[in-house]
C-alpha cells in the first residue's frame, strides 16, 4: 500500500552529507524547479482536514500521514506557518502523523505551547546517515520530549552502530534506505545485517525500506532501477530474517 502524503511546504536547504544527491533536488530538477526555494502549498495545506461531498474526512481515521517528505518540518523559512499544522495536527488526533527532520536542534523552539511531552498521534523520525550525524542527533532527540521516535537510516553512507542509543528503550523503529537516482552512493547488505542484528538486540523493530540504486550484496555491486528499489529491499528483508533464524538456531543448539 502506497503511504499517504502530506506536504504543506516544499522544499529544503542542503545541510548534510546525505544532503548531497537529495531526492527532492533530483525531481525538482527534472521539473525545471528550484528545490532550495521553500514554497507554501497552495492546494495541500489543510490538506487533513479536507473533505468529501458527503462531509467525510477525505484522510480516513487510523491512516498514518507522511508529514513533509519533501521539506523539513523544522525549516526556519515555515516558522510562520507551523503554527496552524499544528492546529491541524492536534484536530486530527484519530490520525497517525510522521514526521522526519534532521534539524533536530531546532525542536524545541517549534513545538506547541500544549506539547508538553508530546502528541500522542505524533512520531518524530530522526535522519541519520553516518556515524558523525547518528553522534551529534540522537543525544538532542533522545533528550526532547516526543511521545514516539523513529530513526531513519537513510540515505546510509556507510556502517553505524546505535547500539548505545538503542539502552534508552525510547527508539521504538529504525528504518534503513540506499540512496536513488543519478550519482548514487553505495548502499551495503553488510551495513543493513549490522543494523538489523542491533535492533534485534534490544528489542527494537528493523525496516529495510529500499535499496537504493547501487546496492552491494557479497562484494557484488547491483544497479538497481528506482522502481525496483522498494521490492528488492523487502526480497532483503526475509534474506535478513533467514540469517537470523539460522543463528538463533545455532545459538540455542
Amino acid at each position: 500500500m502506497k503511504k499517504l502524503q502530506w506536504n504543506p511546504w516544499h522544499g529544503c536547504h542542503k545541510c548534510s552529507p546525505g544532503c548531497l544527491n537529495c531526492y527532492v533536488y533530483y525531481l525538482d530538477k527534472m521539473r525545471d524547479k528550484d528545490a532550495n526555494i521553500v514554497t507554501k502549498s497552495k492546494t495541500n495545506f489543510n490538506l487533513p482536514l479536507k473533505k468529501d461531498k458527503n462531509g467525510n474526512y477525505k484522510i480516513k481515521s487510523g491512516s498514518e500521514l507522511a508529514t513533509c517528505f519533501t521539506s523539513d518540518f523544522f525549516l526556519e523559512e515555515a516558522d510562520e506557518w507551523r503554527k496552524e499544522v499544528w492546529e491541524i495536527i492536534k484536530k486530527r488526533s484519530d490520525v497517525q502523523f510522521l514526521i522526519p527532520t534532521k534539524r533536530i536542534e531546532r525542536f524545541n523552539k517549534c513545538i506547541p505551547e500544549d506539547w508538553n511531552d508530546g502528541y500522542e498521534n505524533v512520531t518524530i523520525a530522526l535522519t541519520c546517515e553516518n556515524q558523525k550525524k547518528t553522534d551529534e542527533r540522537i543525544p538532542l532527540f533522545l533528550n526532547a520530549k516526543i511521545k514516539h521516535r523513529y530513526i531513519f537510516a537513510s540515505p546510509i553512507l556507510e556502517d553505524i552502530d546505535f547500539s548505545k542509543y538503542l539502552v534508552s528503550n525510547k527508539i521504538e523503529l529504525i528504518s534503513v534506505g540506499g540512496e536513488s537516482y543519478e550519482n548514487a552512493r553505495i548502499c551495503d547488505f553488510e551495513w543493513i545485517k549490522h543494523i538489523k542484528e542491533t535492533c534485534d538486540t534490544y528489542n527494537v523493530l528493523f525496516n529495510f525500506h529500499q535499496t537504493g540504486s547501487n546496492f552491494r550484496m557479497n562484494n557484488k555491486i547491483y544497479k538497481i532501477n528506482h522502481s525496483l528499489e522498494y521490492k528488492q529491499a523487502k526480497k532483503g528483508m526475509k534474506i535478513l530474517k533467514k540469517i537470523m533464524k539460522e543463528k538463533e538456531k545455532i545459538k540455542n543448539e
